[in-house]
């Protein structure tokens, strides 16, 4: 059985931009393409609806771009439990509540018991500050935590 992996809105944005002219973003634009074509194989994909109504902001084009690379991933929803441990990451301010959409793939991450949760979002999604507690969070609820990973963490040997 394939590991479970969580794709959450920055994968299809930096998967499908226009080369960035900043060196560091362009570079994780190119991590995020080497693992789309040579790893995403490995593993099974999932994403959610959020994911859906995000990358369908901004340029119309450039949206319909990022839809068609993610239209056939299954989606996991958003339950009563995704609901109630996003509340509580925010209700903690684990995550601040003016992301709470982040809150929500963490948690629908967790609740669907998906092995990596794969991201560029390192402000509120990726990042070590936050870990420990979500772990805490999540052990408190009977759950476990996702590696939070981005495509760099995933790319293989």
């Amino acid at each position: 059985m394939k590991p479970k992996v969580y794709i959450e809105t920055t994968i299809p944005s930096y998967l499908t931009a226009w080369p960035s002219r900043d060196i560091v973003r362009a570079g994780h634009q190119q991590v995020t393409r080497d693992w789309w074509l040579k790893r995403k194989a490995h593993f099974s994909l999932y994403t959610s609806e959020l994911v859906f109504q995000e990358i369908k902001l901004g340029d119309p084009l450039a949206a319909q771009v990022r839809w068609d690379v993610i239209r056939d991933i299954p989606i996991l929803n958003v339950t009563e439990d995704v609901d109630h441990i996003a509340r509580e990451i925010l209700h903690k301010k684990i995550v601040p509540i003016k992301a709470e959409p982040d809150a929500y793939h963490i948690a629908i991450a967790a609740v669907h018991a998906v092995d990596y949760l794969m991201t560029w979002n390192c402000r509120h999604i990726a990042n070590a500050e936050i870990f420990g507690k979500l772990q805490k969070l999540f052990s408190n609820n009977g759950l476990d935590c996702p590696v939070i990973c981005t495509p760099i963490e995933l790319i293989g040997s």
